[in-house]
């Protein structure tokens, strides 16, 4: 999934400050911005991880366009952060499903998998649309 973040500037004295809206108290920095980015993963890999273990769901994630909206963000930069959630929520189960789908749509799955590397597999790709959709509701 691609976690929006909201950046503070930073400047020579202050460090560049961290928000991760879709994630409540989850903040992180960094001395320059591709340090602020990349804490910015380590922080919301571990949140999702603690909020999996107490047994809480994953919020829904919003759009950078929805979140720009909101008055508190009018002087932040915005970046993506892109997180593996499937991986972190727990240990990896395999399962046998059988789901009737027309060739159509396989195909077009298999072409979806080909262009987004993201999802590695058909496996992948049906199991992030899972998610999306259990979080959104």
């Amino acid at each position: 999934m691609f976690y929006p973040i909201a950046i503070e500037a930073g400047d020579s004295e202050h460090a560049y400050g961290v928000t991760v809206p879709d994630l409540p108290g989850c903040f992180s920095a960094g001395d320059t911005l591709d340090e602020a980015i990349a804490n910015a993963k380590e922080a919301i890999t571990g949140h999702i991880v603690l909020s999996v273990e107490l047994g809480h769901d994953i919020p829904a994630v919003s759009t950078v366009e929805a979140l720009a909206a909101n008055p508190d963000y009018a002087d932040y930069t915005w970046a993506l952060v892109d997180v593996d959630v499937i991986r972190l929520l727990g240990g990896l189960e395999k399962i046998n499903v059988m789901l009737p789908l027309p060739k159509s749509l396989i195909d077009r799955i298999d072409r979806c998998v080909a262009s987004h590397p993201e999802f590695k597999s058909r496996s992948g790709f049906l199991a992030q649309a899972a998610l999306e959709r259990i979080t959104a509701l």
